[in-house]
């Protein structure tokens, strides 16, 4: 009981960011994926990338051959993704926050391999993979 008195600002952390986690597993956040492992599904399962960041976003970076939707239009626009239901989809964000809300959508719609790009854009920048601004 002492150590959680004088460390009580830790131990708050801990429970909020242990929270935090679990929260994301509730609303059925995907599998996170490290960009390691995306650039595998990329690269040997054809898997298909989907950037849920908003437009201005977008246009200031992107990863090459990704399809953008917004996360406000996935349950709008859902049956372009449809002929993918089988294949990988990896969805991305800026930090991995709204893709993991998108992953969700894309369960509940069926889609079987779904994953997370943890760390989103800044983890795929981070690891100097280009970026474009092409359309």
């Amino acid at each position: 009981m002492d150590f959680v008195q004088q460390n009580l600002m830790w131990v708050a952390l801990a429970a909020v960011s242990g929270g935090m986690l679990i929260a994301q597993m509730m609303r059925g956040g995907g599998n996170s994926i490290s960009v390691a492992d995306a650039t595998l599904k990329l690269n040997r399962e054809d898997a298909v990338l989907v950037d849920v960041r908003e437009t201005q976003e977008w246009d200031r970076g992107h990863i090459a051959g990704s399809r953008h939707i917004a996360l406000g239009q996935i349950g709008k626009r859902l049956h372009e993704l449809e002929k993918f239901k089988s294949k990988p989809v990896i969805v991305v964000c800026a930090s991995g926050n709204r893709s993991s809300s998108a992953c969700g959508a894309l369960k509940r719609a069926g889609f079987e391999q779904v994953f997370n790009l943890s760390g989103g854009i800044g983890a795929w920048s981070d690891a100097n993979l280009p970026v474009t601004t092409k359309h």
